[in-house]
């Protein structure tokens, strides 16, 4: 279809005076619905050469996720690469990291993560991602049978349009998106014409929907609305030569008649029966939307930084359920504090245009089994009485999710018994656990993926501090804030909290609490504030522990080496080898030790402290009254 034939009639149908005034531009204003083009405060960048294009377009129709050097190759050159392909994709990268530096942009929009390149959409926007929210919010005002303002979204959203989409970008890939956003195009012009008939504005649309029909003779449901519409403005004749006319091309072209909605709405004309407004696209809507759509997802952590790589891998396994029989998993563990929930919802709120029919959320240290399915049915739309027993509750609740593409995040799981009644067995659902428990039978009866989420590196610490101190003092001192985050262990939790209090000293300089820090006989009291702190995450971490792994957890801080093996850890423990290796397994089980390898002439398993929990560790230690002793009996 060559939309450019339509487009005199896009602007009469799709156009708002005011729509662009409503959204004011933020950073860089990319937009492919029409050719390719980049913005700055009302400014168009320069983006030359079909390389960079090529590459700009293949990393914005894949925002805020990793495409690989290979999918950039095979995208820019269609699987003829020459041999200095990866070579000429570095440099179209930094070409357009250069552009965008010099229109005056101080944060980096290309980052690099393994094993490509990730375009952040953090702070910019792009027309395409506006228009399919403009859309989705049309298609729940017309569920909710508000016609007038569901009109108005879709206006707001044709208005975004300049002509077919991708323009200028010459590329296979480029041609198959461009079809496909144009074909959205369409189809938000018919929704925004059977919304105009149901609100009676079938004389004013008229001409629109004969330039239309001329243009793409052989949509069935652009006819419908021209017959429909000429019918009702009292042209009865030219509503069944309408008919006849596309009876003809539909048989002349594709060999078939038309279909049963036009034929039927024929006959009624015919026998001069006021049709009643039928439009199959409104009743579809009306009818799928009777099934409740779950929006459950805490707040996005504002201070998000990183985890390119854990995203990269979440992509790549998540988001291809269909190869698998039954839903994909992936499980989160680290250490208390590490992020673990940041990434999961993270995650969620970046793909959840992926799950359309919804996305449930449940903190597991809140309820047990039954009473989170018996959240999730109701937000599924479950009536009545429910289920009392855990078994009956889950055939019910994966009933429910059967066809449905739904994410559900259960956070902070303790054991595979608390999870095994949540997980769905369609394969159009996702599932995203987070936790510090092994759960091997999870592992054992599912393709999980397993993630162990590690410290932030030094640039993702020293990027947290600058973001949660919003001013110039951490980028004035790199090296004391190299040292700060050291301090922090790059613990996410901690390095908010350091700069928490930076936050609340305006006085001080990052060096001040860098030697606070160094000077301080308890760190982890600097750094914790409030309930939430990582000392509190650690002393539930202690208390959840058998009392004969919990006293190992105390002894072990004696060892303040980088690393140790079991024999060292045996000495200090008072035991035999074997038992020194169970207690310490079960602490490395739980996310307080860190596996790092064999070393030595035996090739004896070495074990490493995080600083910050040894640290707890040796206070429980050295404390009167022991960490989580109130809980051991």
């Amino acid at each position: 279809m060559n939309l450019r034939l339509i487009e005199p009639i896009h602007k009469g149908i799709g156009s708002t005076e005011n729509s662009q005034k409503e959204f004011p531009a933020v950073g860089l204003e990319f937009g492919v619905l029409g050719p390719l083009e980049v913005n700055m405060n009302g400014r168009g960048l320069t983006v030359g050469g079909p390389r960079q294009r090529a590459v700009l377009s293949a990393l914005l129709l894949s925002f805020n996720q990793v495409v690989s050097f290979d999918a950039l190759i095979e995208k820019v050159w269609n699987g003829r690469p020459p041999s200095t392909a990866r070579t000429q994709v570095a440099i179209c990268i930094a070409t357009l990291r250069k552009i965008f530096r010099t229109a005056g942009l101080d944060r980096e929009t290309i980052i690099t993560a393994t094993p490509g390149y990730m375009l952040s959409l953090t702070g910019h926007s792009l027309d395409s991602l506006r228009f399919e929210q403009l859309v989705a919010r049309a298609t729940e005002l017309t569920a909710e049978n508000r016609p007038a303002p569901a009109a108005d979204a879709l206006r707001q959203a044709l208005a975004l349009w300049r002509g077919p989409a991708l323009g200028g970008v010459y590329a296979p890939f480029a041609e198959t998106e461009a079809a496909r956003l144009d074909e959205q195009r369409m189809l938000a012009v018919e929704q925004l014409t059977a919304l105009r008939l149901q609100l009676g504005e079938h004389q004013s649309v008229l001409g629109e929907l004969q330039a239309l029909v001329g243009a793409c003779p052989l949509r069935d449901r652009l006819r419908y609305y021209l017959m429909l519409a000429q019918y009702r403005s009292g042209r009865r004749a030219e509503a069944l030569t309408t008919f006849r006319d596309g009876m003809r091309h539909s048989i002349e072209e594709i060999g078939l008649e038309l279909g049963t909605d036009l034929q039927a709405l024929h006959d009624s004309i015919l026998r001069d029966e006021f049709p009643q407004l039928d439009v199959p696209g409104i009743a579809v809507q009306q009818r799928d939307r009777q099934q409740t759509v779950p929006t459950q997802l805490p707040e996005s952590d504002a201070y998000f930084i990183g985890r390119s790589r854990e995203q990269w891998l979440m992509d790549d396994v998540l988001l291809d359920g269909s190869a698998q029989n039954h839903s994909p998993i992936a499980y989160i563990t680290g250490s208390p504090g590490i992020g673990k929930t940041s990434l999961a919802v993270n995650w969620a709120h970046r793909t959840a245009h992926r799950f359309p029919d919804g996305q449930l959320f449940a903190d597991l240290r809140e309820g047990d089994t039954l009473g989170v399915l018996h959240r999730f049915l109701r937000q599924l739309g479950a009536e009545g009485p429910l289920p009392t027993e855990p078994a009956d509750a889950a055939e019910r609740y994966r009933g429910m999710l059967e066809g449905r593409r739904v994410l559900i995040v259960l956070d902070h799981a303790s054991s595979y018994t608390q999870v095994r009644h949540l997980l769905p067995t369609s394969g159009g659902c996702c599932v995203l656990i987070t936790g510090r428990a092994n759960l091997d039978e999870l592992m054992q009866k599912y393709r999980a993926l397993r993630l162990r989420v590690a410290p932030l590196s030094d640039d993702e610490s020293r990027e947290t501090l600058t973001s949660v101190l919003r001013d110039a003092r951490a980028e004035e001192s790199p090296e004391a804030t190299s040292r700060l985050a050291g301090l922090c262990g790059h613990t996410p939790l901690a390095l908010r909290a350091a700069a928490a209090r930076l936050l609340t000293k305006t006085h001080w300089r990052v060096l001040d609490l860098v030697r606070r820090l160094e000077r301080s006989g308890d760190r982890l009291a600097e750094l914790s504030i409030g309930d939430d702190s990582l000392r509190a995450r650690l002393d539930r971490s202690m208390r959840e522990l058998d009392p004969r792994v919990a006293s190992a957890y105390r002894e072990l801080s004696r060892l303040d080496d980088t690393d140790f093996d079991a024999a060292q850890a045996a000495q200090v423990l008072g035991t035999d080898l074997l038992e020194a290796e169970d207690l310490i397994e079960t602490l490395v089980d739980a996310q307080l030790l860190e596996a790092v390898g064999r070393g030595g002439a035996w090739g004896e398993m070495r074990y490493r402290w995080q600083e910050l929990v040894r640290l707890h560790a040796l206070h429980c230690l050295t404390a009167a009254t022991p960490c989580g002793a109130a809980l051991t009996d």
